[in-house]
């Protein structure tokens, strides 16, 4: 790889595990730039997930603080996380992911508008005293199909997985934004995980861009993790909102307009 390639193939997975770190949708710079530079999109997409994966241990480490919180979630949601991932990078390369990609600006939109709304639903919809239990526990199997349904897009293709497992988070009932993102982290990084071994295993990665790519995403990563928990709340729910509207119209503008 020349310099220049090198450079921005490292600030791209800087720029994407910061992102990753704060909302989700870091593929979207990463897997862009991969293209620009002359990768194949299905190898541009296994390593692409492979440099994010290898990052997210910086993420998971800038969240520690937040770990105890949200143990009790992570078996529900674990497991289901592994099996999509899996069943979504076996789609990936035994299908083109050229229709399936066509629905990622909707996705991103929708899962971004709920985000935006989540307390508004959350206050209309608070379950009583006769049905707090009852409506909990539907919550909680109601989010861990979503998330598995998550976990297969992820596996497939993953750009705005954050954004999605924050939004059904937040209709769950967490929020804690930081401990939201925790859960959405660790969740995330399993997802990717499985993923990138079968794109390992398939031989679709390009090592020396992966490589590059790593230590981009692992700082980008820590920095995202580290500098969001000093934001309000409520200006991090901000810049997550604005991360969704922003990659919903570029990814529209890609799939549409060009």
């Amino acid at each position: 790889m020349m310099v220049t390639e090198s450079l921005g193939l490292v600030i791209a997975a800087m720029a994407g595990g910061a992102v990753n770190a704060v909302a989700g949708g870091g593929t979207l710079i990463t897997f862009p730039v991969l293209l620009l530079f002359g990768t194949p999109p299905v190898i541009a997409n296994a390593t692409s997930t492979l440099a994010l994966v290898a990052g997210t241990s910086g993420g998971i480490y800038g969240y520690r603080e937040h770990l105890g919180p949200v143990r009790q979630w992570l078996w529900r949601f674990a497991p289901v996380s592994v099996l999509g991932g899996v069943l979504g990078a076996i789609l990936l390369t035994c299908t083109s992911n050229r229709v399936f990609s066509k629905l990622v600006p909707f996705l991103i939109l929708f899962a971004t508008l709920l985000f935006l709304a989540q307390g508004v639903f959350r206050r209309f919809g608070s379950p009583g005293v006769h049905t707090s239990s009852k409506g909990k526990h539907r919550a909680v199997w109601g989010a861990v199909f979503f998330q598995f349904a998550v976990a297969v897009y992820g596996g497939y293709f993953g750009a705005g997985i954050g954004i999605l497992m924050l939004a059904s988070l937040g209709f769950m009932g967490l929020s804690h934004i930081h401990e939201m993102n925790t859960l959405k982290t660790i969740l995330a990084s399993l997802i990717n995980l499985v993923a990138a071994g079968w794109f390992i295993g398939a031989g679709l990665i390009h090592w020396p861009k992966a490589g590059v790519m790593t230590a981009g995403a692992l700082f980008g990563y820590f920095l995202g993790a580290h500098y969001a928990q000093r934001i309000p709340p409520q200006q991090v729910r901000l810049i997550i909102t604005l991360i969704g509207f922003i990659i919903s119209v570029v990814t529209f503008y890609e799939q549409f307009c060009q």
